[in-house]
């Protein structure tokens, strides 16, 4: 493999990424494309690694309310089996005698306790019957004190609604090339300020006859916006200070290639500052190719419309 054997003496490692420059033990891209970064960490317990509230806070949506729904039917299951055990006779205001219907009855005893609803026709008399109903309540009591608490955590969690091009560009940019990706706030009544945008690129490089990465902070055309209410193209000059200058496609391969993204601002809404961060491998890259434009002027000629569809399209130029 052809490794990338010089640079610019003058452009200066980037040492701060977090990342080792150790080539032999790093499996895929550094960075996942939702911003995670792709490490998985083993050595000790699981339980000692894992942490349930953050897990819950970061869950995607879909999942968060099938583990509250799994549970919450997990939790009556069990204390409907109690139920059961204990027997029908410590209950009354059973109107039913068959197995299956007095199960079902004990189910819903069960969630209407565990939810403090007590509709009141069926009742627990035993004493066995009262104190798993009580053990019942209070877990149902906890269950929703810490499920209102992660919904209020999961609402209230700052977060930056940033969409990403899926790939970077290299384009014509003034009279050389320049590498290019955008992004765009997609929620309305939503505008980031003060942003601020830093681009690192890690490339394998051969060193005292070793691959070693290197990581280096791209010089970018504006690092900065004062505010986001529209889509935003960062650009990156290839030029004689560029790392990637006279690379090709397949140069950016055996070099395995990866641009890492940090985007920062301030959120008005939140009063608070967000981040979102993503990564383009070499194989996300594609040479001589535009943008399309994202806006044009609504038909009252009074608006500036954004089409959110059109940022991930760009046009192949013959060059």
């Amino acid at each position: 493999m052809a490794l990338r054997k010089k640079h610019n003496p003058f452009l200066k490692s980037n040492d701060d990424t977090g990342f080792s420059s150790n080539s032999g033990n790093y499996g895929g891209r550094f960075v996942n494309k939702d911003g995670t970064f792709n490490v998985k960490k083993e050595g000790i317990p699981f339980w000692e690694r894992f942490s349930m509230f953050h897990t819950m806070l970061t869950l995607p949506t879909w999942k968060f309310i099938s583990i509250i729904v799994i549970f919450f039917i997990f939790i009556n299951l069990i204390f409907t089996f109690i139920f059961w055990i204990v027997g029908a006779s410590e209950f009354t205001g059973m109107i039913t005698k068959s197995t299956w219907d007095i199960f079902r009855e004990m189910f819903f005893f069960s969630t209407e306790t565990f939810s403090t609803v007590g509709y009141g026709r069926v009742n627990p008399v035993g004493g066995m019957a009262n104190f798993f109903a009580a053990a019942d309540a209070l877990t149902g009591s906890l269950f929703f004190a810490l499920v209102t608490g992660l919904l209020y955590g999961r609402f209230s969690k700052p977060k930056a609604y940033i969409q990403f091009t899926k790939h970077a560009l290299i384009s014509p940019y003034k009279d050389i090339r320049g590498l290019m990706f955008r992004f765009v706030s997609f929620k309305d009544n939503h505008t980031l300020t003060d942003v601020e945008v830093k681009v690192s690129l890690s490339i394998l490089e051969e060193e005292n006859g070793k691959s070693v990465y290197k990581f280096y902070s791209l010089p970018l055309e504006r690092t900065r916006v004062d505010s986001l209410p529209m889509n935003f193209t960062v650009v990156h000059p290839i030029n004689d200070e560029s790392p990637i200058q006279g690379l090709t496609l397949e140069d950016m391969r055996n070099a395995d290639l990866e641009l890492y993204v940090l985007l920062r601002g301030y959120d008005d809404g939140y009063s608070s500052t967000v981040l979102q961060r993503t990564s383009y491998t070499y194989d996300e890259i594609i040479f001589n190719a535009k943008f399309a434009q994202m806006y044009k002027e609504s038909g009252d000629g009074d608006t500036t419309i954004v089409n959110l569809n059109k940022l991930n399209t760009y046009d192949l130029l013959d060059i």
